[in-house]
């Protein structure tokens, strides 16, 4: 190992390190516990915080509802408490509607920002659910359907959000496609387009249109994968895309340092969200998801929320063109 080698693992480790500390209270209001000034909060193991047995098989027609899926994902619905982090804000996030994007979306509205959520039109009902609890709630959410494979949706996407919420202050590119695949053979021209068109191309034009219209102390956040450091060979083309995300992350922060505007990532493991059900996981396969990590089990959704919490916030002002695993201690990231 060399000297300039043990200094990025270094300073990889304080940068990850400084992000856990800082996330720490909004790790407590993910986990539902809430106490007052010297109150000690329960601890709970994260080998069993959630489901450790297999996900029995299913699958369901592209892209899939949330709400159909056995067992249905948790993403911070009954436990996500803010506190006011990101009130005032005006958030956008793609794939919204459901996994990642939903708990990001609730955490989002939960501490004081309104949501604008993108989704592709057959997953109105997950939407539909998510924006009947936060606006039950006082929140104000507004429903943005669509298909990111169109350049001009996305390219009026961020002005439709900007409008509609009177600002934009966050952006997260979540939406993906993924489907698996034994081999290269197996993956048609239509699936390579697709998943390209969707993961990569919509994240530029939307990014690309959304900057205009922000200001400084803003953040971009991009969903990435372990897949974009140790890609599984059964989803070469959508680990490709997540590859090029991290790249991206990491270029753009350079440019738009200058403007005040931050942007970072997270690069999930396995996580338990339509994706896996849609095509994502071989046929057979599903009773495999996740158990391979070290702490023996798939994440859910409001497990990654308070990482998108505080990259949205103005309280990691000096984080900026990083990517943040929640990879279950596989350590890709």
């Amino acid at each position: 190992m060399t000297d300039q080698t043990s200094r990025r693992g270094l300073l990889k480790t304080v940068a990850v390190t400084g992000v856990a500390a800082a996330a720490a209270p909004a790790f407590a209001q993910a986990g539902g516990q809430r106490g007052g000034p010297g109150t000690p909060v329960p601890t709970s193991d994260p080998q069993t915080k959630y489901q450790k047995e297999p996900f029995p098989e299913q699958r369901q027609k592209w892209p899939a509802l949330q709400r159909n899926m056995t067992p249905v994902p948790d993403c911070g619905e009954a436990s996500y408490r803010g506190s006011g982090r990101l009130a005032g804000r005006k958030a956008l996030v793609t794939g919204g509607d459901s996994g990642i994007g939903r708990a990001a979306v609730i955490a989002f509205a939960r501490e004081g920002a309104d949501v604008a959520i993108n989704y592709f039109p057959t997953e109105e009902p997950d939407a539909q659910d998510v924006a009947r609890l936060l606006r039950g709630e006082g929140h104000k959410i507004v429903l943005i359907p669509g298909d990111l494979t169109e350049q001009r949706f996305c390219v009026d996407l961020p002005g439709r959000a900007h409008r509609e919420l009177g600002g934009l202050d966050i952006l997260v590119n979540n939406a993906a496609y993924q489907q698996s695949k034994e081999s290269i053979d197996e993956i048609s021209f239509e699936q390579f387009d697709r998943t390209m068109k969707t993961n990569l191309y919509a994240m530029f034009y939307i990014t690309k249109t959304a900057i205009p219209l922000m200001k400084p102390g803003a953040a971009i956040i991009n969903t990435a994968s372990v897949n974009s450091f140790t890609p599984e060979k059964e989803i070469l083309d959508y680990a490709t895309t997540k590859g090029g995300i991290a790249i991206f992350t990491k270029g753009l922060a350079k440019q738009l340092a200058k403007r005040g505007i931050r942007v970072n990532a997270v690069a999930p493991g396995p996580i338990w969200t339509p994706l896996q059900v849609a095509g994502g996981q071989l046929p057979g396969e599903m009773n495999k998801f996740g158990q391979e990590t070290p702490l023996g089990r798939a994440g859910q959704p409001a497990e990654l929320a308070p990482l998108y919490v505080m990259l949205a916030s103005g309280e990691l002002s000096y984080t900026d063109g990083s990517v943040f695993g929640a990879n279950g201690g596989t350590g890709a990231v």
